[in-house]
């Protein structure tokens, strides 16, 4: 029986080594390789330099990296509450549709298709102070639209906006864990008077808090890590129209520092600054989820 359970142990390593070779090639070594060159002062021409911490050094110190570590978390407060409330919304929608709920499900899930690159280009395209369609729709009640891409304080919510039209995934999601929760709830919900509101809020929302806490750290992980709609819109192909620091999220400057300065030391450092953040912010959530998030299998 062990000869058995060596074999089965060979045939399994041998099926899934391409994996285990794909993610030490390229995962392993490129996170291993970075950690060594946040310490060097390298510009991919010449040989890396040891120089210790200074990269850290210069980065605790340097005035760009607290704007944009401070836009990207406005961005992520921001982004993170209104894409969850706005997916619970869809899906409750499409739970609640007796007909058609596939077609739907397909037409809310086409835009998660669309290029980031492309989303940058709608981006200024919809949001034009000027000509867009967004104030063009909001002229027609009277509304005088805000300069969405040359605004400071406008730049951030129009990309909270349009990350809205990527939510379809989550709506997905979030309409498989609905269809999960057993019907007989809802019954003697409705046996004691419960109205549609506090059917959502006592039975719904509990029922489905491990699939919305999911949703919420891996949106908050994206939205920490945001780069191509913002660089596409206001900073790539030297658009320097409507380029502001408003817009410089920190995986931005990570890569202006990479392959515009060549800093790549630098920039190695900035990377690993942001990977600890991300895990403090994703144990501080999981932390959360003792209180706030119910399993079924759990027991008062």
């Amino acid at each position: 029986m062990m000869r058995a359970r060596a074999g089965e142990t060979r045939a399994a390593l041998l099926f899934i080594s391409p994996w285990i070779i794909g993610f030490l090639v390229f995962t392993a070594w490129p996170v291993i390789n970075s950690a060594y060159l946040s310490l060097t002062d390298y510009d991919v021409i010449n040989d890396p330099n040891f120089i210790g911490f200074d990269n850290y050094v210069t980065l605790f110190q340097d005035p760009k990296v607290g704007l944009a570590l401070r836009n990207t978390f406005v961005f992520t407060v921001m982004s993170v509450p209104v894409q969850l409330v706005v997916s619970l919304g869809l899906a409750l929608l499409l739970n609640s549709a007796a007909r058609a709920t596939g077609f739907f499900r397909t037409v809310f899930f086409l835009p998660k298709m669309t290029p980031p690159v492309a989303i940058g280009i709608l981006l200024l395209l919809l949001f034009n102070g000027q000509s867009g369609l967004i104030n063009s729709a909001l002229g027609l009640f009277g509304i005088e639209g805000p300069s969405w891409t040359t605004d400071p304080d406008w730049v951030k919510p129009g990309l909270v906006l349009m990350s809205l039209w990527t939510v379809g995934a989550s709506v997905i999601i979030i309409l498989a864990a609905l269809r999960a929760v057993p019907q007989q709830l809802y019954d003697s919900a409705l046996v004691d008077g419960a109205g549609w509101w506090r059917r959502t809020l006592r039975i719904t929302v509990p029922m489905i808090s491990p699939t919305l806490f999911f949703l919420f750290v891996v949106d908050s992980i994206n939205a920490l890590q945001s780069f191509t709609e913002a660089y596409t819109a206001f900073f790539g192909s030297g658009n320097t129209t409507y380029s502001n620091d408003a817009a410089l999220f920190y995986v931005i400057y990570l890569f202006q520092q990479a392959f515009e300065f060549l800093h790549m030391g630098y920039a190695s450092a900035l990377a690993w600054v942001l990977f600890v953040v991300i895990m403090v912010i994703t144990a501080v959530q999981i932390l959360l989820t003792r209180r706030y998030v119910y399993y079924e299998g759990d027991r008062p």
